[in-house]
């Protein structure tokens, strides 16, 4: 069998359909609706339009979109530097345990290091074992002083 190649890069306009797609996934995988067309758009005008509010990453195997990446910058006073924010990590189910995940987080580190943040962050599901057990694998810290809180807009 020929080794499988794992490419992660910046996504573009031109991946919209499959940035989307992959977004759909996510919300099936998490049992949650699918963002409507209205969601969609500015889901694309934020990622790709004038005035971009976050940064995207897609993660091939072979040819093969499997996995997406958002991120963007969040501000840190006490630091005085920029800290990137993971909003969303997803990797079909069926493309797990391949290395991606592993390679998503060395090409946002390495993301955050050229924007000079002082560090990274994000969030999971207290469901999600599988992915608490590969952040404990990375070395990451489990934040338990920090609780999350919201308004909904």
């Amino acid at each position: 069998m020929a080794k499988q190649i794992i490419t992660i890069r910046p996504a573009t306009k031109k991946d919209s359909k499959v940035f989307l797609s992959l977004i759909n996934a996510l919300a099936d995988y998490e049992k949650l609706k699918r963002p409507t067309p209205a969601a969609k758009k500015r889901l694309l005008e934020d990622g790709f339009g004038k005035r971009k509010r976050f940064d995207s990453f897609l993660a091939f195997v072979d040819d093969v979109p499997v996995g997406y990446a958002i991120i963007f910058e969040t501000y840190s006073s006490f630091l005085a530097k920029p800290t990137l924010y993971l909003e969303d990590l997803f990797i079909l189910p069926e493309y797990r345990r391949l290395g991606i995940g592993k390679k998503f987080f060395t090409v946002l580190l390495k993301e955050a290091r050229k924007r000079k943040c002082g560090r990274m962050e994000w969030t999971v599901l207290d469901w999600n074992q599988l992915a608490i057990d590969f952040y404990n694998k990375l070395g990451a810290t489990y934040m338990k002083e920090w609780l999350l809180y919201r308004i909904v807009l």
